[in-house]
């Protein structure tokens, strides 16, 4: 098995495709309209398996969670293989930049906000060590 979609809660499909695609640089996979309310939205960021499939709430209570979607924690993982180029990138493209750079023992990371709030690590992992 494979992990191939995460949904994720937009208000607007159309916004949201212009944030990852334009600001993130994401691909557009698919745009396919379902019915006048409804699309099948997904985009993914180059080299990856996993796909967002951008989900218009359609609810009051679907509409509460834009953005909030982990009650404040961290909700995506974007791993990198090249932290200043991604890092600028998403500064360059005035991306809120919640936690700045830092170094951990899993990598360099930092925080970033999503158009809705929704909070993501951009991560370069450090290299696995080597064992004797």
């Amino acid at each position: 098995m494979t992990l191939a979609l995460v949904s994720l809660l937009v208000a607007d499909y159309d916004e949201a495709i212009t944030f990852y695609t334009q600001r993130l640089g994401f691909r557009l996979v698919e745009d396919t309209v379902l019915n006048k309310d409804k699309r099948w939205v997904v985009v993914a960021p180059s080299g990856s398996g996993c796909q967002l499939l951008l989900a218009k709430a359609a609810t009051d209570e679907q509409k509460k969670s834009i953005g909030n979607q982990t009650g404040g924690r961290v909700f995506l993982f974007l791993h990198t293989d090249n932290f200043a180029r991604d890092f600028e990138q998403l500064v360059s493209h005035g991306i809120t930049i919640v936690r700045q750079p830092r170094t951990e023992a899993y990598g360099t990371v930092a925080v970033f906000a999503d158009l809705y709030g929704n909070l993501w690590d951009l991560i370069q992992p450090s290299a696995p060590k080597s064992t004797p």
